[in-house]
């Protein structure tokens, strides 16, 4: 999901009012030694000249006004961009992705920021514009850029934004095949407590990939 860009930070558990995140690398190549804290405006609290990512301010502001997140990660998915540059909504076609029933808003840069910006949330007041179309979500589509999860904890972003790219091109292969019969909102909100109960299983497979890579 993040390999050489995006980001994922957690809410410091102390400090409700700090996140932790990596300075400005590779997500793939983070270590312990690089993780950085920050306060909810984006600042850094002992950057100790260490570089520090240009979108920090999706996570500062998302966490300002949200305060049942815990988690977010920041990707750029590639099956989910059309789905943000199209008008086609992202919606959820299997159990798995039942998180998407809520639906899934499209942050549009052009109506916070005109033409004239490079389509990164760079500042704070695009920070909160891309809270504010987030609202009480669980994810959100930046137009031609990416997308932004959100979560009560690393597992259940990661899961979440690991299943939307998957989600996505199962909705692009359906959509080619006919008409898609998507779940139901009711539907959506029964196999998302289910879902939320099951993300140990996938989220242990992932930690060991991840430290065996590391090795």
């Amino acid at each position: 999901m993040v390999d050489g860009f995006g980001h994922v930070s957690v809410r410091h558990d102390k400090s409700p009012d700090r996140f932790l995140m990596a300075r400005s690398m590779a997500p793939a190549l983070v270590t312990a030694d690089d993780i950085m804290e920050f306060d909810l405006d984006g600042n850094a609290i002992d950057a100790r000249g260490r570089a520090v990512y240009l979108e920090r301010f999706i996570h500062s502001e998302i966490y300002k006004t949200r305060p049942d997140v815990k988690a977010i990660v920041h990707s750029h998915s590639p099956a989910v961009i059309p789905f943000g540059v199209t008008g086609v909504p992202l919606r959820p076609v299997f159990h798995l992705t039942a998180f998407l029933g809520t639906g899934v808003p499209v942050f549009e840069i052009r109506d916070a920021g005109g033409d004239a910006t490079d389509l990164l949330v760079r500042n704070p007041t695009l920070g909160a514009a891309l809270a504010k179309t987030l609202g009480d979500k669980t994810v959100a589509l930046m137009r031609g850029h990416g997308s932004v999860a959100v979560g009560n904890s690393l597992q259940q972003v990661v899961y979440r934004a690991v299943y939307t790219e998957v989600n996505a091109r199962l909705q692009s292969d359906a959509m080619r095949l006919g008409t898609v019969n998507f779940l139901t909102p009711g539907e959506a909100a029964k196999a998302a407590i289910t879902g939320d109960g099951l993300i140990g299983r996938p989220w242990d497979l992932w930690k060991r990939r991840a430290m065996k890579d590391a090795k």
